[in-house]
C-alpha cells in the first residue's frame, strides 16, 4: 500500500474533524453565548440544543480522528451540518449586507458534507481503530 493510500484517510479524517472539535470546544467555553445564539433563531430549549451540539461536534470529531464508528460519526455530523446550514446560514432570508457572508458559510457546510459523505461511503481506512476497509 503506498503512502498516500495509507495516510490519506487518516489525514482527511483529522482535517474534517478539526472544525467540529474547535467549534465544540468553543461552545463549551462560550456556553451562554451559544445558547443565546440558538435562542435568537427561535429554536426551543436552547441550552439543551447547545449541549446536543457539543456532544455531536466533540463526540463525532473525536470518533472521526480515531477512526472508531467513523461511518456513524460522519453520518451524524452530516445531518448536523445540513441542519446547521439550513437554520444558521440561511443566506436567502437575511439582510442583503449579510447574504454573501452567510452564503459562504452555507457553502462551507455543503463542502464539509461532501467530506463526511466520503467517510460514510468509504470508511475510515487502514490507520484507524477499526481498520475499516470497503470491499472492492
Amino acid at each position: 500500500m503506498n503512502t498516500i493510500n495509507r495516510f490519506g484517510p487518516l489525514l482527511g479524517r483529522i482535517l474534517i474533524a478539526l472544525i467540529f472539535l474547535f467549534a465544540g470546544f468553543g461552545k463549551v467555553t462560550g456556553f451562554e453565548g451559544t445558547a443565546g445564539y440558538i435562542a435568537s433563531k427561535g429554536l426551543p430549549l436552547p441550552q439543551l440544543a447547545a449541549i446536543g451540539a457539543i456532544i455531536v461536534e466533540l463526540g463525532g470529531g473525536i470518533l472521526l480522528v480515531i477512526g472508531w464508528k467513523a461511518r456513524w460519526a460522519a453520518a451524524a455530523l452530516f445531518v448536523f451540518t445540513a441542519l446547521t446550514a439550513l437554520v444558521f446560514h440561511n443566506f436567502w432570508a437575511v439582510a442583503p449586507d449579510q447574504a454573501q457572508n452567510q452564503m459562504i458559510h452555507f457553502m462551507k457546510n455543503i463542502s464539509m458534507m461532501g467530506g463526511l459523505l466520503y467517510v460514510v461511503v468509504h470508511g475510515s481506512g487502514a490507520l484507524s481503530v477499526e481498520k475499516d476497509h470497503q470491499a472492492s
